[in-house]
């Protein structure tokens, strides 16, 4: 019978979830096969013309996996993939008169996953099978007591992931360029200029052409126990708009600060839909995790990393803003760890993504970000790192990008100097005001 399976699924049932309706009477034809691997797992992507109904089961000795598609058929060109990842051989065959059958055989044990997605973007109706290796463990691991006690000074870790990936090409150039491709190679030269810093240590949460849920980003960096996160982007807008410049991003729970924020958040965010999330997955940590970071430490020392990034940034060309904006970017959500994310450039700006696919304009732009982490950390070293163990004792002079709302006298008290010496370190006037943008030299404390 078909619904004696393992695993079992009808599209109706989550489209009836969404309010529509509909029948998997008609046949469904399978357009297309995409299979991505990840480190941690390995997708297939069933391209399909509509709502269809499926049944998916394990089988054992040797290892593999069926799936059965009811009233459903190959449409010409689609071929079986090549091994890749946790998948073996793939065969496509047919069972019985009138249903479709695929069959993964596996090198080892699978924990399979699968679910329908509707339409999105530029993509149709999907199937998709996760694969995660059996032996994974699931323990989530944060920092030790003795990974922040003063010792020889550990080095800092970075977490820098590069947007989108897989299914989810990002915002796509005039020229034809993906974002995806963008920010992974210019994720990858950040990587190489922290691991060269001394005291510092790269972690890449994307390697590789492949989605990762936008949630599973920012735990990944805490599973490396970083010590910052940074997500590398393209900007985009919509039309012609001819809009340019790099901008830092921290994250804001009260919302956006301008209506092109909202837009951005809603495209970023939206990666999941695209890239391929469950509708069932839920997020039950999310107002946790909101309030620990409005009552911490964290997104405050997000905003001084992203400002003096910012500054970095502004000296190899034009900035979109100069101010740090805030958006309710998801990825930006970790409760511990400070995270910014880097829009380099508008990829829609055909001038713009020209300079994005030069690798020595990718160089300079990764060389600016990794100055202004390695400037953050000087100034402010995590106890027991190798920054902390080479730190004078004595904070020197910094600089204080101006935020909207931020004011002399606040930003004086929060770098524990007096409005005088603030006033006398920047010239300004003792009837002088700042404004958004402006940078200031931090005198020395004391």
């Amino acid at each position: 019978m078909w619904g004696a399976a393992v695993i079992s699924f009808r599209a109706v049932a989550v489209l009836i979830v969404s309010g529509l309706a509909a029948t998997c009477a008609d046949a469904a034809q399978v357009k297309a096969l995409r299979v991505w691997a990840s480190p941690d797992s390995t997708r297939a992507v069933f391209d399909v013309s509509g709502p269809l109904e499926y049944k998916l089961f394990e089988l054992s000795n040797p290892d593999r996996i069926v799936l059965d598609i009811k009233n459903s058929s190959l449409a010409e060109g689609v071929a079986a993939p090549a091994p890749k990842g946790l998948l073996g051989t793939v065969r496509l065959g047919k069972q019985g008169k009138s249903d479709l059958r695929v069959v993964f055989d596996l090198p080892q044990g699978v924990r399979p996953k699968s679910f329908l997605l509707s339409p999105a973007d530029k993509f149709g109706h999907r199937l998709v099978i996760d694969l995660f290796p059996k032996t994974k463990a699931t323990r989530e691991v944060v920092k030790s007591v003795e990974d922040v006690l003063p010792g020889d000074g550990r080095k800092v870790i970075v977490a820098i992931d590069a947007g989108h990936g897989g299914d989810d090409p990002g915002a796509i150039g005039a020229s034809g360029t993906h974002e995806k491709s963008i920010t992974l190679n210019v994720a990858r030269e950040v990587a190489k200029l922290v691991d060269a810093q001394p005291g510092m240590k790269a972690h890449l949460v994307r390697d590789g052409d492949y989605f990762i849920p936008l949630t599973d980003r920012y735990k990944k960096a805490r599973e490396a126990k970083a010590d910052l996160f940074v997500s590398i982007h393209a900007d985009a807008c919509p039309g012609a708009c001819g809009a340019r410049g790099a901008s830092v991003w921290v994250l804001s729970p009260r919302g956006a600060t301008s209506e092109a924020a909202r837009w951005l958040a809603a495209k970023e965010n939206g990666s999941d839909l695209v890239g391929g999330v469950s509708l069932d997955d839920k997020d039950d940590t999310l107002a946790a995790v909101l309030l620990d970071l409005s009552q911490g430490a964290t997104m405050e020392a997000s905003s001084a990393i992203a400002q003096i990034v910012l500054k970095a940034l502004g000296k190899i060309g034009p900035t979109h803003r100069g101010y740090v904006e805030k958006a309710n970017f998801v990825v930006l959500r970790s409760p511990d760890v400070p995270s910014i994310l880097v829009e380099t450039a508008f990829i829609t700006n055909p001038a713009e993504e020209k300079r994005l696919t030069d690798p020595e304009h990718r160089n300079k732009l990764a060389s600016a970000v990794v100055d202004g982490i390695k400037s953050y950390f000087m100034q402010t070293p995590p106890p027991g790192t190798w920054f902390a163990a080479n730190s004078t004792g004595r904070r020197g002079p910094s600089e204080h990008v101006v935020a909207r709302g931020e004011t002399l006298s606040g930003i004086a008290a929060r770098h524990r100097v007096s409005l005088g010496a603030l006033r006398e370190a920047n010239r300004i006037a003792a009837d002088g005001n700042v404004r958004v943008g402006d940078v200031l030299d931090i005198p020395p404390q004391g």
